[in-house]
């Protein structure tokens, strides 16, 4: 079930899922802090992304780079300078918008790449002025989104808070190239926080002003372009939205699967097979696919040094959203910090006996935050038979995979050895509060799988109920473990 997001933000204060950041002070716009049953679900949606990406293959390594960094970096990549979105000012109560996301609520019409005269000739066509006192809008300025710092005593020296995770991963490229002692094709994976001063954060998670993402960049020698990889994926189906139904003015989506894509010369082996995986990772913990679309950078969109980007967007009550980019990057960056640094960061070849500068055929990079929003959207169920909400988390994913319950009090002693001893294998709850059917409403909405009840049969076994289906099952106490193992599992 679909609601609006809002709503979801209530529903997750509610269920101790994501607090206002200092709620009890009033929050602070774009902030968000995750709470005990949040956490859980944020952490393991992050375990399960690194167990993909990382611990199962061979070709991406791990880092963790710091927040704050040497301000070199910025300037190299060109954040210092041109890190900026458009900003509408009202001339009365000087309330700010961000420009292209505001005027595009109001017309409808996609603004991905846009000047400051489009806008500034949309505003004046549209009659629009300020939401919040009716006024007019000043001219459209360009606002850098990054938050600056200082290191040191008595002001010292300036510094950012990172804007995204990708440039550390750049700056420390021949160290970790030489240190995993790998050679193209390979990428490198990184978890972490981001921080951009948004101008006007909304959407409860989807846009904040602190996030967390989930970032792989893939570099390759810029003379063999086939990806390895793309036949195991090569059969996912793709809904896209391309550039020239974009630049049309439609929304013709083509339905086609990445081969056909790759065929078609929409978009290379490497851009179809990291979107395919990406589905494929989704998928793999309950999203439906059919709730994703792929969208195609039209010319205008794209960064000075890309070549093509796509977007995997996901369908929001507010509309289909991205929640990530696959960008090649060309050697865009690895050659500025090359050229800033004054370090050499090609890689020798062994066969043609030729040094040569990686290319970026792939930048997958995913919000952690944006991706906790698209599972909750998935499980979240309004069951009017059940009178209660549902969570349908994936087993994985859920913050509590087993509660335990005494049918009365006179069984807590027993059901609290079993509730111990499942501790070691799995997240597990106790609750011996109120009814049994209030018990299960309880572990329903928040997600928990399983449910064990302890009677006072003396069969040693004990009543296993399923969220989903509310059937119940006898299992044999002993043989508990491996039967939520399989289950899980399957």
């Amino acid at each position: 079930m679909t609601i609006p997001i809002d709503d979801m933000a209530a529903f997750c204060k509610k269920k101790g899922l994501v607090y206002n950041t200092a709620d009890m002070y009033g929050g602070l716009a774009g902030f968000f802090d995750y709470g005990p049953f949040g956490v859980e679900i944020k952490n393991k949606l992050k375990a399960a992304w690194w167990s993909y990406w990382v611990q199962s293959r061979e070709d991406i390594v791990g880092i963790d780079g710091a927040i704050i960094t040497n301000p070199s970096v910025w300037k190299a990549s060109g954040h210092t300078e041109n890190f900026c979105d458009q900003m509408l000012v009202c001339s009365k109560c000087a309330a700010k918008q961000r420009a292209d996301a505001f005027i595009e609520e109001q017309t409808g019409k996609n603004l991905e790449g846009a000047s400051a005269e489009e806008l500034n000739s949309l505003v004046a066509e549209n009659k629009l002025v300020c939401p919040a006192c009716k006024s007019s809008f000043k001219e459209v300025k360009d606002f850098n989104l990054m938050f600056s710092t200082s290191i040191g005593a008595a002001g010292g020296d300036d510094a950012y808070l990172r804007p995204e995770t990708a440039q550390l991963i750049f700056a420390n490229f021949k160290l970790i190239q030489e240190h995993a002692r790998l050679k193209p094709p390979f990428g490198v994976a990184q978890i972490g926080k981001a921080f951009r001063n948004e101008i006007s954060p909304r959407n409860f998670l989807f846009r904040c002003r602190e996030f967390e993402q989930m970032e792989i960049e893939y570099f390759i020698n810029p003379t063999i372009q086939t990806c390895p990889y793309y036949a195991e994926l090569e059969n996912t189906h793709f809904y896209l939205l391309d550039a020239a139904a974009q630049e049309e003015g439609t929304e013709n989506i083509l339905e086609l699967t990445a081969k056909e894509a790759v065929e078609k010369k929409i978009m290379h082996e490497w851009h179809a097979y990291f979107l395919a995986a990406n589905i494929s990772w989704f998928a793999s913990l309950g999203v439906r696919p059919e709730n994703f679309r792929i969208r195609e950078h039209m010319k205008q969109e794209l960064a000075h040094y890309s070549s093509a980007c796509f977007d995997l967007e996901y369908k929001f009550p507010f509309g289909y959203k991205e929640l990530l980019g696959v960008a090649d990057r060309g050697t865009y960056d690895l050659g500025r910090h090359q050229e800033h640094a004054k370090k050499d960061l090609m890689i020798y070849d062994d066969d043609t006996k030729e040094k040569y500068l990686p290319v970026v055929i792939a930048e997958p990079s995913l919000g952690v935050d944006r991706s906790f929003l698209v599972f909750l959207y998935e499980a979240y169920d309004d069951d009017k038979e059940r009178g209660n909400i549902v969570l349908h988390l994936h087993p994985r994913l859920a913050p509590i995979t087993v509660s335990v319950f005494p049918l009365t009090n006179k069984l807590a002693g027993k059901a609290r050895e079993l509730y111990k001893a499942l501790k070691h294998s799995f997240a597990v709850s106790y609750d011996a509060s109120g009814s049994v059917g209030r018990r299960y409403a309880r572990a329903d909405e928040l997600g928990t799988p399983f449910c064990i009840t302890v009677d006072f049969e003396e069969d040693g076994c004990v009543t296993v109920r399923d969220r989903d289906t509310t059937k119940q099952e006898r299992v044999k106490i002993e043989a508990l473990t491996s039967y939520l193992r399989k289950k899980i599992e399957g």
